[in-house]
């Protein structure tokens, strides 16, 4: 008998650390907590990276 898979929580604080620039979901929560639009996220991590700390700080300026 196979036994299931064990369920852990790793990686999801490193998941929570970066924003992907492809998820829809995931940018549009970024600019809202912002306060700017979309568009200036992505741009955000093209320019600077995916991780989170680094595109806030971008986009606070």
């Amino acid at each position: 008998m196979a036994k299931a898979a064990k369920k852990t929580t790793r990686g999801r604080k490193q998941d929570r650390a970066r924003v992907a620039g492809g998820q829809k979901y995931e940018v549009g929560y970024e600019a809202k907590k912002t306060g700017r639009s979309a568009s200036a996220v992505k741009k955000a991590v093209k320019k600077v990276g995916n991780t989170r700390k680094k595109v806030e700080k971008r986009l606070a300026r």
